[in-house]
């Protein structure tokens, strides 16, 4: 039986040191009906030219200006000719046989709309990475957390996140998704321009009856930060409006609101503790992030859930601020199962 098609998008926007190093390594997977897509964001340091010159297999989109990452990868997907699209950014470093573990669980699970790998640190392989780890979830305020990553506390891997699991969602770092569920909801929310784009797309994708699973099977080795280092105002601008975002697009309107009021508690502490560390940049960004999302959710209303739409609501019940920083709850599987939905324990 013939091996279903594959199209690997990787956006960049002047990252030829990244591309040079990671390229490589996925040109050369070892799969048999592989489609690799570099969408170029208008580069400007000679990405595009280089790929065409080293690695001619490798389709060139060129964007008009640097539509950053969600919107670079949505104008990219006409010309992914695959059954189906996996999104990788273009730090992430590859083994030869990565891919198909996520291609089986897809052909095995057919309502799997969404499948990453393991993500361990590119320089530290003992380490899981930041971006995604072994599987994402959400509290019940919205704050992501993964299976080998809770706020900053990144675990040391020793296997005990290997096994294949459903998850709230999946990393936008090495993402494979199924184009038929991908067409069915729409692409990344190009509104969000960069961050929490992956887990409104997975927590879309769930309301339409679609699972997402991790695969650690597969292992990928990601250099992380290449966008927007830690620390950056920018950064903590679009992962707070981006955040709440998505819980205003993907809960009703009851159980926004009570969200809303707590996460405006636990952000007021999070500005802050900003301030009291001399960031007064990041804490301005929070203070920006609030103003904007507010502007910007009357662009949801026809998207959120309404009638027959199901509600589904964040895994874990707990407040992750109050188990990390109050209880020390630092690992994933010091969190109490008693505080997961049932079925996510």
């Amino acid at each position: 039986m013939a091996a279903p098609r594959v199209s690997i998008v990787i956006v960049s926007w002047n990252g030829l040191p990244l591309v040079r190093r990671c390229l490589p390594s996925v040109v050369a997977t070892d799969y048999p009906d592989l489609e690799i897509i570099l969408a170029d964001n208008a580069s400007t340091d000679g990405t595009a030219a280089w790929v065409a010159r080293e690695h001619p297999s490798v389709k060139i989109v060129r964007h008009p200006k640097n539509l950053l990452f969600a919107a670079g990868n949505n104008r990219a997907l006409p010309h992914a000719t695959g059954d189906y699209v996996l999104l990788l950014n273009n730090d992430v470093e590859v083994p030869s046989g990565w891919l198909r573990p996520l291609v089986d669980t897809m052909e095995a699970m057919p309502d799997v709309a969404a499948v990453q790998p393991k993500l361990l640190q590119v320089d530290n392989r003992s380490r899981f990475e930041y971006a995604g780890a072994s599987g994402g979830f959400l509290d019940r305020l919205g704050y992501p957390f993964t299976r080998g990553r809770v706020f900053d506390t990144m675990e040391r891997d020793r296997g005990q996140y290997d096994d294949a699991r459903d998850v709230f969602w999946a990393t936008g770092a090495a993402l494979l998704l199924r184009r038929s569920a991908l067409d069915e909801v729409g692409g990344l929310d190009p509104r969000f321009e960069m961050h929490m784009e992956e887990i409104d797309l997975c927590w879309r994708l769930q309301r339409a009856g679609h699972r997402i699973r991790v695969e650690p099977q597969s292992t990928v080795y990601h250099i992380g930060g290449a966008s927007l280092p830690q620390g950056s105002p920018r950064k903590a601008y679009y992962n707070f409006r981006n955040s709440l975002l998505m819980l205003y697009k993907n809960l009703p309107d009851r159980a926004w609101r009570s969200t809303l009021a707590l996460r405006g508690v636990f952000d007021s502490v999070a500005a802050a503790r900003l301030l009291a560390q001399g960031r007064t940049d990041e804490a301005w960004a929070v203070v920006r992030a609030y103003r904007d999302a507010r502007r910007m959710r009357g662009n949801y209303e026809d998207e959120r859930p309404a009638g027959p739409d199901p509600v589904v609501r964040p895994p874990y019940r707990g407040l992750l601020p109050v188990d990390y920083f109050l209880r020390r709850r630092t690992t994933f599987s010091d969190l109490p199962q008693s505080q997961f939905r049932d079925g996510w324990a």
